[in-house]
């Protein structure tokens, strides 16, 4: 995306990041995206976390997310390949929170 992050994209990440609580991310998610959009976010997210696991195949993250193996190899673009490492940060914090 070219000229990412720009002032707009700045001042929506800076809003989500005032949230403090999940329930005020979860509204404002609500309101921000439509529930399909929301869902896909949602999907890709446990795309990751299947790809971040290593014991399902491309092939049966796809089927079991109900999505294309385009997808799931997009998704994991993002989470081994690209040096934003958005992905990776959130699955480790979240597995450091679970132990």
């Amino acid at each position: 995306m070219e000229n990412y992050p720009d002032k707009y994209d700045k001042s929506l990440i800076q809003a989500i990041a005032s949230l403090k609580t999940e329930k005020e991310i979860e509204n404002f998610m609500r309101d921000l995206l439509t529930l399909s959009e929301a869902k896909e976010l949602a999907n890709r997210w446990r795309i990751a976390g299947l790809l971040w696991d290593g014991k399902l195949s491309y092939k049966e993250i796809a089927a079991v997310c109900k999505t294309s193996t385009t997808t799931v190899t997009r998704v994991n673009e993002y989470l081994r390949k690209h040096t934003h490492r958005g992905y990776q940060a959130a699955l480790k914090y979240l597995q450091t929170q679970a132990s």
